[in-house]
């Protein structure tokens, strides 16, 4: 049986990704650190599983090299990572340890076991490190112009990547997706947010006038992308990921609020309630992902009116979820300290 090690797997993309490779019938070890945005929950359905085996580690940790020689895995997908962009502002100095110190780390010890071991590491990055994209849409050669510490820690750790696959032929490729939205997601994000919020009665925090706007794909459909890159991907490539459909925060908001008075009955307190914008919020974002469809054949199969019924089906049917994690995390607005 192939192994697979997934890093930041207890994480929501993470999570979702770990699922689908075991589906797959691959051994998936997940290597997380465990920090605020990481949850057991997430993986709780197959955490007995034969097949998979977690590992409390980060990545900065040099014992990452022995994880690697004494499993073999036949890939690496790496998510471990800092992505929240209030926080960023907050604190830079998380987002630089984890997601490029951290990732200088992974490099040098996958370099090492790639000497006498066949693998391939897929490093997963963000949209946000084209910056804003006020027409068109960005594909994978468009420059970077990341606006925030977040956007600007991702693009150094995909650029130390890039790096590493011309002078050391490291058998690497890097995808950079849009925003993602789908079960397991941390509340500090805009879509689970507004849900713990409408479920609670409380008003729903928008930025400025709500008018940034954002490619939203569905989680599931992200890890399918991963999957097929990892199968058929060119190794050194970049490939956007994204579902082509633009909304911004208002136009989702509204959404959520019609699907869920079909499910809940709305409390008087649940509002659209337009908040203070955070520094340098980057007006639009979006992804030309040609390449992906037309090299490798991968569509999103899941649309935005679809994908938002699951999403608030799955927050609706685990409300426990929400009491897994620190109160304050969910509770507080981003963004202040």
């Amino acid at each position: 049986m192939k192994k697979i090690i997934v890093t930041g797997g207890l994480g929501f993309i993470g999570s979702n990704l770990v699922e689908l490779l075991l589906k797959k019938k691959f051994f998936v070890i997940n290597i997380d650190k465990a920090t605020y945005s990481s949850n057991f929950y997430n993986v709780k359905e197959f955490k007995k599983s034969k097949k998979y085996k977690f590992i409390k580690l980060d990545i900065k940790d040099n014992r990452f090299k022995k994880i690697l020689f004494k499993y073999k895995p036949a890939g690496v997908f790496n998510l471990a990572a800092e992505t929240h962009v209030d926080r960023s502002i907050d604190n830079p100095d998380n987002f630089i340890q984890s997601n490029i110190i951290g990732v200088y780390n992974l490099l040098e010890n996958f370099k090492i076991f790639c000497r006498n071991n066949k693998s391939k590491l897929i490093h997963i990055s963000t949209d946000e490190v084209y910056g804003d994209i006020l027409t068109g849409r960005s594909h994978e050669k468009y420059p970077y112009q990341p606006s925030s510490p977040y956007a600007a820690s991702k693009a150094a750790s995909d650029h130390l990547v890039s790096s590493y696959v011309r002078t050391y032929n490291l058998p690497a490729i890097i995808t950079n997706c849009s925003n993602n939205y789908g079960p397991k997601q941390h509340p500090e994000k805009l879509i689970p947010k507004l849900i713990y919020n409408i479920i609670n009665n409380k008003p729903l925090p928008i930025y400025g006038k709500g008018t940034n706007s954002r490619e939203w794909i569905y989680v599931k459909d992200h890890c399918e992308a991963l999957f097929k890159i990892f199968s058929k991907g060119k190794v050194g490539e970049f490939y956007n990921i994204g579902s082509n459909k633009n909304l911004n925060n208002l136009q989702v908001t509204r959404e959520l609020l019609k699907n869920s008075k079909n499910i809940i009955k709305i409390g008087k307190k649940v509002k659209i309630n337009f908040v203070k914008d955070r520094p340098g919020h980057d007006i639009r974002y979006a992804l030309n992902s040609n390449k992906i469809r037309n090299k490798l054949g991968w569509y999103p199969k899941t649309n935005f009116k679809k994908g938002i019924k699951l999403t608030l089906q799955w927050y609706f049917e685990n409300k426990l979820y929400y009491k897994s994690l620190s109160k304050k995390d969910i509770t507080n607005r981003l963004g202040n300290k």
